[in-house]
């Protein structure tokens, strides 16, 4: 039986990095901190990351190419239910990165590349949004003049970027655990649909309520 390679030591690096932001939160995880939890020493962490920002701007390099793939679909979105999973997709690759968000503020202060790109980030998701509008008014979900709609997908995009910070001031104990994931991801999608309900037509409206219902838990009410 031939044994699988070990994974490259760069690549786990990155991946208990993202772990330990996730769960610490960027500033409180040292370089130091990284190293013992995977067992090796500062040096080797040192030679394939100089620096932590390296880490941090290696990550966001994969948040960001997900991101770019994930807003490419945004002009197949057709009715409310297409919206939903779409939405719903957006949450889950921030979750999955959620150290970026929760504190974005104090990258961009440290992080000169961070700030710019990030700056692409929301240019990016407000396109993206506006396309899925644009596409859902073509097919007669909603209605929605052109006059407010970067207006509505500007708040869209505040929503989507905010709602993890929202959550964590809401329940900084627990509200970035990951046994929490699925009510926040929830409830952050059924918050930026609702932005669109004085537009949608009757019947995608009801349909929202009930895609609300059919996956709310009690935890997410």
């Amino acid at each position: 039986m031939v044994k699988k390679a070990p994974r490259r030591t760069a690549e786990r690096i990155l991946e208990v990095t993202l772990e330990l932001f996730n769960r610490f939160g960027e500033p409180n995880v040292s370089t130091t901190l990284i190293s013992a939890e995977l067992g090796i020493s500062p040096g080797n962490l040192y030679y394939h990351y100089p620096a932590k920002d390296e880490l941090i701007n290696s990550l966001y390099d994969r948040y960001e190419r997900a991101l770019n793939e994930l807003l490419n679909a945004s002009d197949n979105v057709r009715d409310v239910e297409d919206a939903w999973f779409f939405l719903h997709s957006l949450f889950e690759l921030i979750w999955q990165y959620r150290f970026l968000y929760r504190d974005l503020n104090d990258l961009l202060s440290k992080n000169r590349r961070l700030e710019t790109h990030f700056q692409w980030v929301l240019k990016n998701k407000t396109r993206s949004v506006k396309a899925m509008l644009d596409s859902l008014n073509r097919t007669g979900a909603m209605r929605i003049d052109s006059r407010e709609m970067d207006a509505t997908a500007t708040s869209m995009v505040v929503v989507l970027t905010y709602w993890l910070s929202f959550e964590y001031v809401r329940d900084p104990r627990n509200a970035l655990e990951p046994g929490s994931a699925q009510s926040a991801l929830l409830r952050g999608a059924q918050h930026v649909l609702s932005l669109l309900t004085p537009y949608l037509e009757a019947g995608q409206r009801a349909h929202l309520q009930s895609l609300v219902s059919a996956y709310q838990t009690p935890s997410a009410a």
